[in-house]
């Protein structure tokens, strides 16, 4: 029902065999602690770290205004800009950009993901080259306080997680003020119009207009 191809080529994926021993990718995310122990061990040569709990890779640059809280490991070549928020249990790859008042935790980033102006991801796993546009919000919590379900057409998949935002596949491009409702999953290479209110499953390489009209992408 849910091939992890449909989302991610695993190319920039910060954690090695990331999707081993799951069945679906937001399995993962109750792991990312034990995860990032894992990355310090066999790889803390290539790491710094400059607070505590919080590592960094080469040529990464951190503004004096941003605030990061540990744990959290970031790659090469990152930037995390003024007034960025890193809220701990991060695992980010190469090339990441984090933004004027993004918040980010709980979640893996693949590399060369941009979270530039104003955007909240939690809970969540955002695949190689995934954008956010201004404003875009990654929900994490219903608002009845029930556990998050993830809907495929008429199947709904008990996700048991009562925090679970988002899966972006590879190259997704989020519009402007949009929000990805809690248990969304976008597959690799889709476009998510500004101002819209994500829900449910989003098939790879599709324009989702609103939540009643996708249309296939079709690149020039």
């Amino acid at each position: 029902m849910i091939k992890l191809e449909d989302f991610f080529s695993l190319e920039g994926c910060p954690v090695s065999n990331l999707f081993a021993d799951v069945q679906y990718p937001w399995e993962v995310l109750p792991r990312i602690p034990e995860l990032l122990e894992r990355l310090l061990e066999e790889e803390r040569s290539a790491y710094k770290e400059i607070a505590p709990g919080v590592w960094v890779g080469e040529g990464t640059t951190v503004a004096d205004t941003a605030r990061l809280f540990g744990p959290a490991v970031f790659g090469r070549n990152c930037e995390i800009r003024p007034g960025a928020y890193v809220r701990g249990n991060v695992i980010a790859g190469d090339g990441i950009v984090l933004g004027n008042s993004s918040e980010v935790k709980q979640a893996i980033l693949f590399s060369k993901v941009q979270l530039p102006h104003f955007n909240y991801v939690g809970d969540s796993i955002l695949g190689l080259g995934a954008h956010l546009g201004a404003g875009c919000i990654v929900s994490n919590f219903k608002s009845t306080k029930e556990p998050v379900k993830v809907r495929i057409g008429d199947t709904v998949i008990e996700t048991g997680l009562r925090k679970f935002g988002a899966i972006v596949g590879d190259g997704v491009e989020v519009g402007c003020n949009s929000v990805l409702n809690p248990g969304t999953l976008v597959g690799a290479g889709s476009l998510i119009y500004p101002l819209t209110s994500a829900r449910g499953y989003i098939p790879p390489r599709m324009i989702c207009k609103s939540r009643e009209e996708m249309v296939p992408y079709r690149s020039k």
